[in-house]
């Protein structure tokens, strides 16, 4: 079964199922996705004049193809290479992020850490990939916030020349909010 949660601006559709049906996707992999746009300079520098952030690395092309052979990217921009435009004319794109298809009750998701450790760096005409895996599913906790399960997943990101960038640990958690009388008693 699924159903679609609405957000803001964008519907995320969720896998519903019962706890041992969850189990069995720990291991599961999702299909490789390409990133929809390469690494890019304007974007490097937009990003950087955000947050002010002068590394050469980032705004000097002599600098940084003398260590790196291309402008690289801030770590932080891994995410804006992965997600694909939030709209587009023919209609919003899907999101199908493999924590939202793993089958569990709750309709409310929440993202409670992540980890990301970089290998290399992402350079200026790399196209990034994304293949993501379940590690772990927890047993039904109860929380503030309500009662659900721990989703872990870790995405592992290569280039166009198939070299390993990084790898990001990421924990959701996926729950039914407690009603006012359940959380009393």
């Amino acid at each position: 079964m699924s159903g679609t949660v609405q957000g803001r601006d964008i519907a995320i559709r969720l896998a519903f199922g019962s706890y041992e049906e969850a189990k069995a996707w720990i291991g599961r992999r999702s299909a490789i996705q390409f990133c929809e746009d390469e690494v890019n300079w304007p974007q490097i520098k937009y990003f950087c004049s955000l947050v002010r952030d002068g590394n050469p690395n980032y705004w000097d092309e002599d600098e940084a193809r003398g260590r790196y052979g291309a402008i690289i990217s801030p770590p932080g921009m891994l995410m804006v290479w992965s997600m694909p435009a939030r709209w587009r004319p023919d209609g919003v794109p899907e999101q199908p992020l493999l924590a939202t298809q793993v089958p569990l009750p709750g309709d409310t998701l929440i993202n409670v850490s992540t980890e990301t450790e970089f290998l290399r760096p992402m350079k200026v005409g790399d196209r990034l990939n994304v293949e993501e895996e379940v590690l772990d599913i927890s047993p039904e906790k109860r929380t503030r916030l309500g009662v659900g399960h721990f989703v872990v997943t870790m995405g592992t990101y290569r280039n166009q020349r198939g070299e390993l960038i990084a790898r990001h640990r990421n924990v959701l958690f996926r729950f039914r909010t407690v009603t006012l009388a359940e959380a009393t008693a």
